[in-house]
Formats: C-alpha cells, sequence, structure tokens
C-alpha cells in the first residue's frame, strides 16, 4: 500500500520535527527549571559574549578628560581548571595625538564575579589585570598606560555588569536569596539558599 507507505513516512517525520522542537525549548527552560529545582544556576562563556558583543565598542574617558580609552573586541573565556573569568580586550587611545578608532593595544583580565540581586546582573569581583601590550608606549606598562587601565578596570568592576539576566529566569527565581557566586568547571555559577 504505498498511500499508507507515505502517510506513515510523513506522520513519522512530523513525530521526529516536534520531539526535535520539544528538546530545544526543554533546553532553554531547563536552567529555568534547575534554579526553581535545584541551588544553582549557570552560564557559559558563550552567553556572557554574546552579552558583551552587544555592549562594546565603548568610550571611557580617563586622566580628566585628557584622553579617552576605546575598548572594544571583548573576548571571554572560562576555563575549566581556573576559579577565574579571563577576559581579553583591545584598546584604542583617543588623545595625545593617537586615534582611538582602532585597536592601539590590548590587555588580560582576570576576575572573580559577584552578583548584584538588585541589578540582576553579574559584575567583576576583585579583577586583576594580567597583562598589557600598548605599542605605542614602546610595548612596556608604564605608569600612565596602567593608570589608564586601573582607573578603567576600577570602574567597570563597580558599574558595568559582564551579564544581565534575562528576565524570564530573573522572574521566575522570584524571591530566592543568592548564597554565592563561583567561577568553576567553565561556567559561571550562581549559588541559591534553599
Amino acid at each position: 500500500m504505498p498511500g499508507s507507505r507515505g502517510v506513515s513516512r510523513r506522520f513519522l517525520l512530523r513525530c521526529a520535527a516536534v520531539s526535535l522542537v520539544a528538546s530545544v525549548a526543554g533546553c532553554s527552560a531547563l536552567q529555568t527549571a534547575q534554579a526553581l529545582l535545584g541551588n544553582q544556576v549557570s552560564f557559559t562563556a558563550p552567553q556572557l559574549q554574546g552579552y558583551l558583543d552587544r555592549q562594546y565598542p565603548r568610550d571611557y574617558p580617563q586622566l580628566g578628560g585628557l584622553a579617552t580609552l576605546v575598548v572594544m573586541n571583548p573576548r571571554v573565556a572560562i576555563p575549566r581548571d581556573d576559579t577565574r573569568l579571563h577576559l581579553d580586550f583591545d584598546v584604542g587611545i583617543d588623545g595625545f595625538g593617537l586615534k582611538g578608532d582602532r585597536p592601539a593595544g590590548h590587555f588580560a583580565v582576570t576576575s572573580g564575579l559577584r552578583y548584584d540581586a538588585r541589578a540582576s546582573a553579574l559584575y567583576l569581583d576583585e579583577p586583576e589585570l594580567e597583562s598589557a601590550e600598548l605599542p605605542v608606549l614602546g610595548n612596556r606598562m608604564n605608569a600612565t598606560g596602567r593608570e589608564f587601565i586601573n582607573g578603567w578596570l576600577r570602574d567597570y568592576a563597580r558599574s558595568e555588569p559582564v551579564y544581565r539576566l534575562d528576565p524570564d529566569i530573573k522572574g521566575k527565581l522570584g524571591e530566592r536569596r543568592i548564597a554565592g557566586t563561583l567561577v568553576q568547571d567553565g561556567r559561571v555559577v550562581i549559588k541559591l539558599d534553599r
């Protein structure tokens, strides 16, 4: 019966498509379900990367407005064997005869993270400048360059999130209290009180 065979094949394809859609929807809801039933919410490097990609490039006036630090091209890494977030940025300097529209150097930062419940966001916690390459300064980090980047880093850690929770997750968490924020096993984990 060729007709019933075609119907069976179409039926199986539809079932497979419905299963696939349900699986994908289930994966996106898994984190929320884990938060509601478990004791943690976790985020991956690609989630943080996607958020930061939408935030940059950014201009940050420094040294009383004498120059502007142009921070661009953020790159996020969460090594599985580390307890700190790794961030790399390209940097331009607008001022001192330089144009900030293209990278003039690069710097790397490691940091813990803290969760701010009022902002529903993750912020750097005790960030450390790991390396800086500024060819315009002879590839040496002089006092001005270090002050430039550390000034930006302090302001950034205080006021700029590296990730903001999705409104759906925020709403479903409700009034659950946050026990702490960790970087572990290649993920950022927000621990929830039971």
